[in-house]
């Protein structure tokens, strides 16, 4: 290794420095592991916190559950402890943590006892995890406790050995967070004698679980489960560390098995084997492809290989290179791979003196990794794991070749008087460059293969002839044929480099429009065209979309080109694909005979849809990797997630506000409908009663109910406008009236309520008549007014109207207290009434105003007026032209 490799990447360098600084700034997560409760999680948590007060930490006690078993229970002596926070449930008290107490009272270290705990309804967060996420958050280190069963990955392999569905889960990003796991084993047979002698559950509960959950078979299994979790997260502490510190030998602390696939017969044989190492070592097991700047032809073969890997248990990798010994060497460094299987070559030695062998480079390059070799079929291969798919050119590329060396020699020729021989040889040998890079390899060959024969016979001496008295010129001919195959290898090599660079960017370039497009939909169908759309361009393919529906079906929503048809036997395809969460149809295990790939669009842990992908040609989805068709799934997966969770959101806010509103309209209507037929009832019981009152009494009680039934008749119309304003079913009857005669109307309805309140009304001569709904603006002048004598006390209200720039203004001003600040919006909203005391009304008053202003057309708006009081200003605009008023003619008699 040259000191050239030697040196650290600068780039890793600096990520491992970040990435230091940030683990030396957050606070730190230690979570205490166990396989079943009873072991000794808490004991152990409070053991290391007692530890810590002696040391002179600060450590705080957030929440421990003791169960009631008094050795834990010593443990918390001493101990500064954080009050529980008291939550009301159903009529009973429940303690839960404080996590504001927690938060003012900023500890260095906070105990918080079982992780995976449900909190009381109304708490802040509904899981105790997330509250100990918060706590991380705010730069406080957290002790906590969780049992295998608890964790999510996990919940149904326990649930298949126990027979117990465990609801409480906590997500495995939560244990990925964690500083530190320590595991608390105990033997099953301790565990099971803690459990009879009464240190777990209490007697009656300890003889259930002994019977259930805490038979020695599950425990044994569970304990096994809790190691294997537990030692995946040192597997990763390691590699964290191997990166950090540029580890590069192998450390064997575990085994890992690495199999090399490529399109060879024998793949499948070396994939079998690899299969078996892993499982008779109990190791993971990974199969590699190397994706090198010279493709493969058998991309059918190769995608078989691999799927036969992944359905045994593979994780399979793809990587490029442009070596493919070097890719996998630093793949099994970086992952720490004990064990490395390649195939046995079986194409003739002489190809490996030539290209190099594979098998070579990977023994002498493995260092302290085990490599073996497996032998496979011995019928010759298709063309090698790295052989090229090179095009075909096509016989005019060759005859230009042709014709290319003979234009080159009739400049030589030219030339030849001016220049020595051996220097003409150069532009043969760019003939042959122009034919690599225009015309393809065949050629290139071709053309130097000419090149030194027209060299031979035009130029060296005797011309005309292939003699050559010089023998010097022997060696000359070699170098130029052979730098000419060399150049015209190498541009092939970068003709396919570029091709496979155009070829990434371009589908980079598709799945980044995806994205852009999907983020800027707003809506389910706009989403759904732009994955067909995509996916259809992408793949060369006619694609179809499929969402559930209510009963959980998929059905088509989308399809590529608009219009398309999915077969009925396909829908059946793209349903068990859904129904199962696995790929299905062409190229797949599963139903491989269909026309169409389906494959599911997994957000999560949940299914959002289907997308079907029909290709034109036969081999529209061989030539594509795999890959590009799960980043696109995952893509359209996420987004079609966040706009299902957008749509819930809103029908949620949509569900909150019109809960909101109908408990606003309970609490006005209750109030001011009891409250006049309250009055309307004791008046007409004491009329009953006494039939003998004086007939001042009589008088006065009959005004009352008079009165109250005004006033409720009056609720019951603004409930009904409202609800005939919302509903969008009022239709205007348009009249030419002068907006005077409307607004005196509207204050003679309210003589009685306005008393002796001056009403100052100016409404100049020039201002014209006005079409409108007479019957609805007169309401609404009658709400205003009478919402300003509800609120601006005995002051004197200003009425002035005044036309210009195509628009009627009527602005309506009193001198009472005002408005809040920042409540001219508020209050023109349902169910908004002020705050002033004694004052009735259900706050519909103004928003009906609103609805009418908008009716026709036009605008209202609330604002404070200068010295005190309020001004509504209403806008209303001047449609068509107002008749021509003819004088009337004299009435008979008149004078």
């Amino acid at each position: 290794m040259t000191a050239e490799e030697q040196r650290p990447d600068p780039d890793q360098l600096l990520r491992r420095i970040q990435s230091e600084e940030q683990r030396a700034l957050r606070a730190r997560l230690k979570v205490f592991f166990g396989f079943a409760p009873g072991v000794g999680k808490t004991y152990r948590m409070l053991r290391v916190a007692r530890d810590l007060r002696d040391e002179g930490v600060d450590v705080v006690v957030g929440v421990v559950e003791t169960h009631r078993r008094a050795e834990t229970a010593s443990l918390l002596e001493g101990l500064p402890t954080v009050a529980r926070k008291k939550v009301s449930h159903r009529g009973r008290q429940l303690d839960e943590l404080d996590l504001d107490a927690v938060l003012a009272r900023k500890p260095k270290v906070v105990l918080v006892d079982e992780l995976a705990h449900t909190n009381a309804p109304g708490s802040r967060h509904p899981k105790r995890w997330q509250d100990v996420l918060e706590l991380l958050e705010a730069g406080i280190d957290v002790f906590t406790t969780v049992n295998v069963q608890h964790v999510e990955s996990l919940n149904d392999v326990v649930a298949q050995i126990t027979n117990v569905q465990v609801r409480e889960t906590v997500p495995d990003s939560v244990l990925e967070r964690a500083d530190e796991i320590e595991v608390i084993d105990i033997p099953p047979e301790e565990l099971l004698a803690r459990l009879a002698e009464g240190k777990v559950y209490l007697p009656d509960q300890a003889e259930r679980a002994k019977a259930h959950f805490f038979r020695k078979g599950n425990l044994l299994a569970l304990r096994e489960l809790a190691l294997r979790r537990v030692a995946q997260h040192v597997d990763e502490d390691v590699r964290e560390y191997r990166a950090a510190h540029g580890v590069e030998e192998t450390w064997p602390a575990s085994e890992r098995v690495l199999v090399c696939v490529g399109p060879s017969p024998g793949s499948d044989r070396v994939i079998r084997e690899g299969y078996r190492m892993a499982a008779g070592l109990r190791a993971p097991w990974v199969a590699v492809y190397v994706e090198s700047i010279e493709r493969t032809s058998d991309r059918a073969r190769l995608e078989g290989h691999l799927r036969l890997a992944e359905s045994l248990g593979a994780s399979v990798v793809r990587l490029e290179g442009l070596r493919v010994a070097d890719a996998v060497l630093a793949y099994s460094r970086q992952h720490n791979v004990t064990r490395l299987l390649v195939g046995k070559p079986t194409h003739s030695r002489w190809l490996d003196r030539l290209r190099g062998s594979l098998l070579d480079d990977i023994v002498r390059g493995s260092g302290e990794i085990d490599v073996q070799v497996i032998g496979g079929k011995s019928e010759a291969e298709p063309r090698g794991l790295d052989e090229v798919e090179d095009e075909r050119a096509s016989p005019t590329a060759y005859l230009l070749a042709a014709v290319l060396v003979a234009a080159v020699t009739g400049i030589s020729l030219g030339l030849a008087h001016a220049f020595r021989v051996p220097d003409l040889e150069v532009l043969f040998l760019v003939a042959v460059l122009v034919a690599a890079i225009r015309l393809g390899r065949g050629p290139a060959v071709l053309a130097a293969a000419l090149g030194v024969a027209a060299y031979d016979f035009f130029l060296v001496p005797p011309r005309f002839t292939f003699a050559v008295a010089d023998t010097r010129y022997v060696l000359t001919f070699a170098m130029m044929f052979g730098v000419g195959l060399l150049v015209s290898e190498l541009t092939a090599r970068i003709r396919r480099q570029e091709r496979g660079a155009i070829h990434r960017e371009s589908r980079t370039a598709a799945l980044y429009a995806l994205s852009r497009d999907l983020g800027a939909a707003d809506d389910l169908g706009s989403s759904a065209n732009a994955v067909v759309r995509h996916a259809g361009q992408l793949f060369d393919a006619r694609a179809f979309l499929l969402l559930p529906g209510t009963d959980g079906v998929p059905s088509l929503v989308a399809s590529h080109p608009e219009g398309a048809v999915l077969d009925p036997k396909e829908h059946g395809v793209a349903g068990w694909a859904f129904d199962h969460a696995r790929v299905a149809g062409l190229g797949t295990d599963t139903l491989p005979g269909s026309s169409t790939l389906s494959a599911p669009l997994v957000a999560g842990t949940s299914i959002v849809g289907v997308l079907a992908i029909e290709p034109r040609s036969a081999r529209g989805l061989d030539r594509e990797p795999r890959e590009w068709l799960d980043a696109l799934a995952r893509q359209a997966a996420f987004a079609l997630a966040r706009l299902r969770l957008s749509e819930e959101a809103r029908s949620a806010a949509l569900r909150a506000k019109t809960e909101e509103l109908r408990s606003s309209l309970l609490s006005a209507v209750s109030h001011d409908l009891r409250t006049p037929l309250a009055a309307i009832t004791g008046a007409a019981s004491t009329l009953r009663a006494d039939p003998t009152l004086p007939r001042d009494t009589h008088d006065e009680l009959v005004t009352s109910i008079c009165d109250q039934a005004v006033r409720l008749e009056r609720l019951v119309a603004n409930l009904l406008d409202m609800t005939r304003l919302d509903s969008g079913s009022v239709e205007l009857v348009r009249e030419w009236v002068p907006i005077e005669e409307v607004i005196v109307a509207a204050i003679a309805q309210l003589e009685t309520r306005l008393g002796d309140r001056a009403v100052r009304l100016d409404v100049p001569a020039d201002v014209p008549l006005v079409s409108v709904d007479p019957v609805l603006l007169e309401q609404l002048f009658v709400n205003l007014l009478e919402n300003a004598t509800k609120y601006a006390g005995e002051s004197a209200l200003d009425i002035t109207a005044r036309a210009d720039a195509g628009a009627l203004t009527v602005v309506v001003g009193d001198r009472g207290p005002g408005l809040v600040p920042g409540s001219e919006e508020r209050v023109f909203e349902r169910f908004q009434r002020g705050r002033h005391e004694g004052v009735t009304g259900v706050g519909l008053g103004l928003p009906i105003c609103r609805a009418i202003c908008e009716a026709h057309g036009g605008s209202i708006r609330a604002s404070n007026r200068e010295g005190g009081g309020a001004i509504f200003t209403i806008t209303l605009p001047l449609i068509g032209t107002p008749p021509s008023l003819a004088a009337p003619e004299p009435l008979e008699g008149a004078r």
